[in-house]
């Protein structure tokens, strides 16, 4: 197995390692590797999209949502990845998160981590690029459309990130 130097920030902070496994999958490198439990593993082949982080291929460009359960370390290396654990700012809730708590958006919470990544990457989307508000309902279906939640909180989910780009000024023209 090929092994490679990683070198990558995450959440804000520079991570090395020597020596990794280049086809280790990320998920299992936040989780096993940094303890980082927030990024779940659940179908292992990119379809529940559970396993949803944010990456930029350097700082300050474009977040875009991918899985983290198939994407292995080395297509991460030099980039910038943000895991749930990354959105806090000094221990304030992002307005994703306490969105989806004031409107009861999950019940289990094991899908939660998905959506809020691949809600981060649109937020960051919309910054760069507003949409017409009659838009922003087919931006969230997009977005997150595709997520798989055993619960069925759908509805909560998408009205909860609407919320948020409805009140974030700048996202809707």
């Amino acid at each position: 197995m090929e092994k490679i130097d990683l070198d990558f920030i995450l959440n804000g902070e520079r991570t090395t390692r020597s020596g990794v496994h280049a086809n280790m999958m990320l998920v299992d490198f936040l989780r096993e590797e940094l303890g980082l439990t927030g990024t779940k593993f659940c179908c292992g082949i990119a379809v529940c999209r559970v396993c949803t982080v944010s990456v930029a291929r350097v700082p300050g460009a474009h977040q875009i949502a991918i899985r983290a359960c198939t994407t292995p370390l080395s297509d991460i290396n030099g980039k910038v990845v943000t895991t749930v654990e990354g959105l806090d700012d000094d221990g304030e809730l992002h307005s994703l998160q306490q969105a989806f708590l004031d409107n009861f958006a999950f019940q289990c919470g094991y899908c939660c981590p998905g959506f809020l990544m691949a809600s981060y990457a649109l937020l960051d989307q919309l910054k760069r690029s507003p949409v017409p508000r009659e838009r922003v309902d087919d931006m969230v279906e997009e977005a997150v459309g595709q997520h798989i939640c055993r619960c069925t909180g759908y509805v909560r989910y998408h009205r909860a990130i609407r919320q948020v780009i409805l009140e974030t000024p700048g996202l809707v023209t």
